[in-house]
């Protein structure tokens, strides 16, 4: 009796690219293909002019993928949020932008044949996303300076000096910054605070490898939320490291706050930046959504997460 001998089933996947994203180009594009092809994967591809189409484009499709691929930084990824949620299909990264946070936060190799190789073995990892009033985001939202810094940084400035943009822009928005009154509610209590900024972190990397706190993790279904409350814009300086790190310290002047749910008002209304993009504005509800989507990351010995082994053979 002979042995029939079983093929990979094919897994057909939606690739979306970010047109403007600062690694793409008709070389790059092309092996991505190649390699995701050779691979085993089927590409539906589609060309839409900005990463705002994606949710649409998703819902389009969401019938004849089984996932969908990604290629940009964390702006391009939180325009993709949307549809993924609506239509529960899996997310692949291909780590084309800049700072690439969310890709540092599921340890995702930064080179586009590893990222490939990643997506082709099919091991799912169940994160939480963040949400505030009505916006999710894989990262971080922030009010305050890192507002004005995303709003003096270019995408000149990004491909020109690439991480070291984020640096440079944000020294020069700490020279001009200002505090601002806000309240924080959690639970039963409230602190109003002066503060220069406040950031919700649902990952653990944000703004260019900054860490929102040091032991934060993508599926630990919680937000961790950090107040900038120093007297002097010259005293940055003295928590840079701590704010590089994640490792705060309230006697120089950082409050650390973690939950479930915060809501944060200001006494003038403060436009809130979601994973680099200026989205929604206080007064603001924070919550995290437990296991929301799936995504495609290198397997972790210790962790039970995972729920999907390579491509399923048929």
């Amino acid at each position: 009796m002979s042995i029939r001998h079983r093929q990979p089933y094919s897994q057909t996947a939606l690739l979306l690219l970010n047109p403007h994203a600062r690694q793409v180009n008709p070389d790059s594009l092309s092996r991505v293909v190649d390699q995701l092809r050779t691979l085993g994967l089927e590409i539906i591809q589609d060309f839409p002019q900005s990463p705002q189409d994606f949710t649409a484009l998703i819902e389009r499709y969401q019938d004849r993928v089984d996932l969908v691929i990604v290629g940009g930084g964390d702006g391009t990824l939180n325009a993709a949020i949307d549809g993924l949620v609506k239509t529960g299909l899996p997310l692949g990264i291909l780590p084309l932008g800049t700072a690439n946070d969310l890709a540092r936060t599921l340890n995702l190799p930064l080179s586009l044949p590893e990222a490939c190789q990643v997506i082709a073995q099919g091991h799912k990892q169940y994160i939480d996303l963040g949400w505030v009033n009505g916006k999710h985001f894989f990262n971080v939202a922030s009010l305050g300076l890192s507002v004005n810094i995303t709003r003096k940084l270019t995408r000149e400035a990004k491909r020109r000096w690439g991480i070291f943009a984020y640096l440079i822009t944000a020294t020069k928005a700490i020279l001009k910054a200002s505090p601002f009154v806000a309240e924080i509610r959690f639970g039963n209590e409230c602190k109003r605070v002066k503060t220069f900024q406040i950031a919700v972190g649902n990952g653990r990397y944000y703004g260019g490898g900054m860490k929102i706190l040091h032991d934060a993790t993508i599926d630990d279904q919680r937000l961790d939320l950090y107040s900038l409350e120093i007297k002097r814009w010259w005293q940055f300086f003295t928590v840079i490291l701590a704010i590089r790190t994640g490792r705060h310290r309230p006697e120089l002047g950082t409050r650390t706050l973690s939950g479930s749910e915060f809501e944060v008002s200001t006494s003038k209304p403060q436009t809130i930046n979601t994973d680099g993009e200026l989205t929604v504005s206080t007064p603001a509800h924070f919550r995290v959504i437990p296991k929301a989507i799936a995504v495609f990351a290198p397997q972790r010995p210790d962790s039970n997460l995972y729920t999907g082994a390579e491509f399923v053979m048929k």
